[in-house]
């Protein structure tokens, strides 16, 4: 017997199906906003060197404030002020000619430096000066929050796996929110750092365990409903963040503000149930019983209770050891697991890559490696999505709707992989969309630099495949894995992602040996990507796998 079975008595999409997605979108929505907070929080505005020490000079006092700047701050060669240099005494002589300073003796900025507030309120880059020599602070914050996410993909990964889905989301739920407002009142940037650390540790708990517990609880009709769902909440988050954003310019109340939507999933926590599979999957036969009534009934089929009894859901999990602990070890452990594990940690890194260089088809659009660790949805496709930050300038847009127009790319990729998972199969989308992305690398690679609106078209195409192989991916790979270490797989993928996310920057440096070697390296990655999905299985209208031993025996 097959839980599906089960599944289909009980009808596996029903209202009791439907309030689990709704929750689970619910304490999705904050997930985009932490990844992408630091564009925000970290912006680095205009500034330029304090000159208020000056002031005790009686000839200093008399000018304006700003007569003050051009006698005190040097000019670049783009006519903007220098940002980290003043120059050693007042120049009063620029107040006549201010183009003559060639060869006067400049300092660094001794007394702090001035922001331009009026993008943002403030942010941890006024706070704290990460300015100038200190900037690699800046840069290094975003890497921090990864390193967490990394690492909590792995312990939340096997942790759900050994306790369950339901008391494991909880646990990420809380301590993502106290880790998120605690960070809102830092006092220094070490304490800012390792808050950081630990909301992306635990928030990644979040990320991995509410989509298993959608997917194991729909019938095969439906997973790909689910899945798409799930991943329609990042581009809805994404968009809906670039609101936020634009009316909360202080970067403590914009943690709060993106942090508070984990109080709801918090208190709608007590109506979420633990999966069955994995309760039937663990032995635990009364408590699976005890949550699959609760769904029959609520989706109205209260005359098949009698068939759920504990005798035959024992029959639908069938495995040679009993109450045995799962590990990481077990993806490894036997041949067709270690290949699955090989693949799907493969594909999952590449998709930050790709991405990344999707925007170097935007004109004038440069690539900040500053946020190259930060924004969706893993070693091929993981490395063409995440971390990207666009110098507005090129698109001639604000922050906020920049951020709002990537967001909305996302969706017609989307709604059309929905229709393409039952025609043509999760794997021939998944294959499909990494070439066509390598094909939109490839044209941006050999097409003339001063076709900027064509790049540019090709570019938004390729982000829109990006996001489609990403979005097929993770419902993919739940589908793939079996019930008893699907979320020590899903954590190992989500780890591999954040790999990829960390090589795309040390990538993007290739361009000091060759200018288009990191588009080719890329380029390369996404080609690869499409043949290692073209050797996964297809999982379209199959049952999910419950046990190793069913990867083991599929041919």
């Amino acid at each position: 017997m097959r839980f599906e079975n089960v599944l289909t008595d009980i009808n596996g999409f029903g209202r009791f199906q439907i309030m689990i997605i709704a929750f689970n979108f619910l304490g999705r929505f904050t997930l985009p906003c932490h990844f992408m907070l630091n564009n925000f929080i970290a912006a680095v505005p205009d500034h330029h060197c304090d000159v208020g020490s000056l002031d005790d000079e009686v000839v200093f006092m008399n000018l304006s404030q700003e007569q003050k700047v051009i006698v005190s701050i040097p000019i670049q060669e783009d006519g903007s002020l220098s940002s980290c240099q003043m120059f050693a005494e007042p120049q009063y002589h620029l107040l006549f000619n201010s183009s003559n300073f060639t060869n006067v003796p400049t300092t660094e900025c001794n007394d702090g430096w001035v922001y331009d507030n009026t993008t943002f309120k403030s942010s941890i880059t006024s706070e704290w000066n990460l300015v100038c020599h200190r900037r690699g602070k800046n840069k290094v914050t975003t890497t921090i929050f990864f390193i967490g996410v990394m690492l909590g993909a792995v312990c939340f990964g096997s942790l759900s796996d050994r306790f369950g889905r339901r008391i494991m989301l909880l646990v990420s739920y809380v301590s993502a929110l106290l880790f998120a407002v605690t960070t809102a009142f830092s006092t220094t940037y070490e304490m800012f750092a390792v808050l950081r650390f630990l909301t992306g540790f635990c928030i990644t708990g979040i990320v991995i365990i509410s989509t298993v517990l959608s997917v194991e609880w729909v019938d095969i009709k439906h997973r790909k409903m689910v899945g798409m769902l799930d991943s329609l909440s990042w581009t809805f988050g994404s968009a809906v963040f670039a609101a936020i954003a634009y009316f909360v310019t202080e970067w403590r109340s914009l943690i709060v503000v993106v942090s508070s939507p984990l109080i709801l999933s918090i208190i709608t926590w007590r109506w979420m149930p633990d999966s069955a599979r994995w309760l039937i999957a663990n032995g635990k036969l009364e408590r699976a019983q005890m949550y699959l009534k609760k769904c029959a009934e609520m989706n109205h089929r209260e005359e098949f209770n009698h068939t759920l009894k504990t005798e035959t859901l024992s029959t639908i999990v069938v495995t040679e050891k009993k109450d045995r602990t799962y590990s990481y070890f077990d993806l490894i452990r036997t041949p067709n697991m270690r290949k699955l594990a090989l693949r799907t940690g493969l594909l999952w890194s590449v998709y930050p890559m790709n991405y990344i260089l999707m925007s170097t088809g935007y004109p004038k659009i440069e690539i900040n490696i500053d946020y190259v660790i930060i924004s969706m949805p893993r070693l091929f496709i993981a490395t063409t999505f995440y971390g990207i930050s666009f110098n507005i300038a090129g698109f001639g847009l604000n922050i906020y709707l920049t951020q709002f127009i990537y967001a909305s790319i996302e969706l017609p990729a989307k709604v059309s992989v929905y229709f393409l998972l039952d025609k043509i199969g999760r794997r021939c989308t998944e294959v499909g969309a990494l070439l066509l992305a390598a094909l939109c690398l490839g044209i941006n690679i050999v097409m003339p630099k001063d076709m900027s609106v064509a790049r540019t078209v090709v570019a938004v195409v390729g982000k829109g495949f990006s996001s489609a192989s990403f979005a097929t991916i993770v419902l993919y790979s739940s589908e793939l894995y079996p019930t008893v270490v699907r979320q020590n797989g899903l954590g190992f993928n989500s780890f591999m992602a954040r790999f990829g996310v960390a090589m795309a920057p040390l990538i993007l440096l290739l361009d000091e040996v060759w200018k288009e070697l990191p588009q080719v390296v890329l380029f390369s990655t996404a080609v690869l990507g499409g043949l290692v999905a073209r050797t996964l299985p297809e999982t379209r209208n199959r049952c999910l796998p419950e046990t190793i031993e069913d990867i083991e025996e599929r041919r």
